[in-house]
C-alpha cells in the first residue's frame, strides 16, 4: 500500500502533526484526505518521488562478478582494493 505524505494548507490553523507534515498509508481506492484526522484542519497531499533504492550488497556482488574491482577510500588520496 502506498505512502502519502499531507500538510495543512494553513500552517497557523494546524496543529503539530498537520503543520510539519505527517504520513499515512492509504489504499489506491481510498479518497485523498481533506482534514487533518487529530485536528480537523484542512490538509493537501504533496507529491513525492518514489523511494527505489539499489541494494550496495548487490550492486558490489554484480561489479565483482562482471570483472570489476571496488577501491576503499582509506586517506587523503590513498585508496585501497577491495576486490
Amino acid at each position: 500500500m502506498p505512502l502519502y505524505v499531507y500538510e495543512a494548507t494553513e500552517p497557523e490553523k494546524g496543529c503539530a502533526k498537520c503543520r510539519g507534515g505527517f504520513e499515512i498509508t492509504q489504499s489506491l481506492n481510498d479518497a485523498k484526505l481533506t482534514v487533518c484526522p487529530a485536528c480537523g484542519a484542512p490538509v493537501y497531499r504533496v507529491i513525492q518521488a518514489p523511494g527505489l533504492a539499489h541494494s550496495k550488497t548487490d550492486l558490489h556482488y554484480r561489479a565483482k562478478r562482471a570483472g570489476f574491482h571496488t577501491l576503499k577510500r582509506i586517506g587523503r588520496g590513498e585508496y585501497e582494493k577491495m576486490y
